[in-house]
């Protein structure tokens, strides 16, 4: 079953397919449509790293291809830089989640994944030390290794608690009439934040190690096709 974010997209493609096909000659090589279609990209760009980032258990190994993919970056690896900020307690939902009591202790720690220079994502992560080895504890707390990597061994499965599209791709009532002279491709900008995932990290019984809220960067859409598109 498709989500409602990719029936949408589909919907966009159909209707602007349509639309284009209405046009006069004259109107389609002009500066409307290339606005929408470069919205439409965008979108179904970000639907494919969104289908990607579901699929797989590493987000990290995911964006790495993503930027191999892309040409992001030349050599194509992810590092993490850690943003050493006050701690943030887990809540009592997240306690429930990784089946840990009041007590037990949660460590917190956020980091910024990036593809050479470039920031894809930020990741705050709750993570359960007494079901880590002591020596990816170590790693977790001295060094800024992105914690998919040090906890690979464990064979790791990731579960969706949620995914949400932070971007409106159109403006609202776009479905109801075709685009304007005065939708042009400079109208195309991004915000900071696109999209959003919530999950759970369990070890292959079922037993719950972190619970991970990502959230990916106008950067993922960075592509020599878009071009540039200056910020909202």
């Amino acid at each position: 079953m498709k989500s409602p974010y990719a029936q949408a997209v589909l919907a966009l493609a159909l209707w602007l397919q349509t639309a284009h096909a209405e046009t006069p000659a004259v109107t389609r090589t002009g500066m409307a449509p290339d606005g929408y279609l470069r919205r439409l990209e965008a979108a179904l760009l970000l639907q494919t790293l969104n289908a990607d980032l579901l699929s797989h258990d590493s987000a990290t190994l995911t964006l790495e291809r993503w930027c191999d993919v892309h040409h992001l970056a030349s050599p194509a690896r992810i590092t993490a830089e850690r943003v050493r900020t006050a701690e943030q307690p887990p809540t009592e939902t997240q306690r429930q989640q990784l089946r840990v009591t009041l007590t037990d202790p949660i460590r917190y720690r956020r980091v910024r994944l990036r593809c050479g220079t470039t920031v894809l994502s930020e990741a705050d992560n709750w993570y359960v030390p007494a079901r880590l080895t002591p020596e990816m504890n170590r790693l977790l707390e001295t060094t800024d290794t992105p914690f998919g990597a040090v906890v690979r061994s464990l064979q790791f499965q990731r579960h969706t608690i949620s995914s949400e599209v932070l971007w409106q791709f159109l403006p609202s009532g776009w479905e109801m009439e075709p685009p304007s002279a005065t939708d042009g491709a400079s109208t195309l900008c991004f915000p900071a934040q696109v999209l959003e995932h919530r999950a759970l990290l369990t070890l292959p019984d079922g037993t719950p190690i972190s619970e991970v809220v990502e959230t990916y960067t106008s950067n993922v859409l960075a592509i020599a096709r878009l071009g540039p598109a200056p910020a909202c």
